[in-house]
């Protein structure tokens, strides 16, 4: 009993012992395969491609700067940090310098936005962005804005953002009904509004309900006797379009059927 015991109090050590020698080389092959990244900045392309191909690692060039302090051409910027441990075939990705400025920005503002990219383009620089915004009382079409000014220094990038006008939209409104008015009052009405008085018809005389000999109905036709009746300023307006209660812009025509 004493023996099968101590046989299994070896067998649990051994099995501890083979799972903790698993974990430990587990562990060892894990961080066997991480390197730290070395530092690149103020390195040649060339160079930094060296540095990272003996590492494992490769390299990505993503961005460019202008930079007073790095020569151009060389990395100015890195990700990840010098010194992060990554696994091997890790990316590193970085940014070349330009160099010092050597282009002026130009002042676009007031020009229309087909103008200020080709005086932006002209000069070997790029639209970063192009935001708009209505203005009231300002063209459409036309710079608002730009980023960075005219004549800055210390550009980072070779890129201008620029804020361009558009049209404002046209006021809105909900028409109320005109039915029961005079078409006189109601046209100095939408005159004063800022509408357009469209289309204005009579409407067709109905005819009179009577019943024949046997006391059915029956209808008799209306037979014209005088021309036909032209809308006046006295005239009752029975219908419209657009109806009461649709939305309708600024200086929209409104019809109207009268009698």
């Amino acid at each position: 009993m004493k023996a099968a015991f101590r046989f299994a109090v070896l067998a649990l050590i051994l099995v501890i012992v083979a799972m903790v020698s698993a974990l430990t080389a587990m562990r060892f092959a894990i961080h066997g395969q991480e390197v730290a990244v070395p530092a690149l900045v103020g390195l040649a392309p060339a160079e930094a491609e060296r540095a990272v191909a003996g590492l494992g690692l490769q390299i990505a060039i993503e961005r460019q700067y202008y930079s007073p302090q790095i020569s151009e051409g060389r990395i100015m910027s890195q990700l990840p940090l010098p010194g992060t441990k990554v696994r091997r075939g890790w990316q590193v990705r970085v940014a070349q310098s330009l160099g010092p400025t050597r282009v002026a920005i130009p002042d676009v503002t007031g020009q229309s936005e087909h103008a200020a990219e080709l005086n932006i383009r002209r000069r070997g620089l790029d639209v970063a962005s192009m935001a708009q915004v209505q203005a009231a009382g300002i063209p459409a079409d036309q710079v608002l804005a730009q980023s960075p000014p005219a004549n800055a220094t210390q550009v980072l990038a070779p890129r201008i953002s620029l804020l361009v006008t558009i049209p404002a939209e046209p006021q809105a409104f909900v028409m109320p009904s005109f039915v029961g008015q005079p078409l006189g009052s109601v046209n100095r009405t939408l005159q004063d509004a800022g509408f357009r008085l469209g289309n204005v018809s009579v409407a067709a005389p109905v005819s009179a309900p009577v019943t024949d000999t046997a006391g059915n109905p029956t209808t008799v036709p209306t037979v014209p006797t005088a021309p036909p009746a032209q809308p006046s300023p006295a005239s009752i307006i029975v219908s419209q379009v657009p109806v009461a209660g649709q939305k309708v812009v600024a200086g929209a025509a409104v019809s109207f059927e009268v009698r």
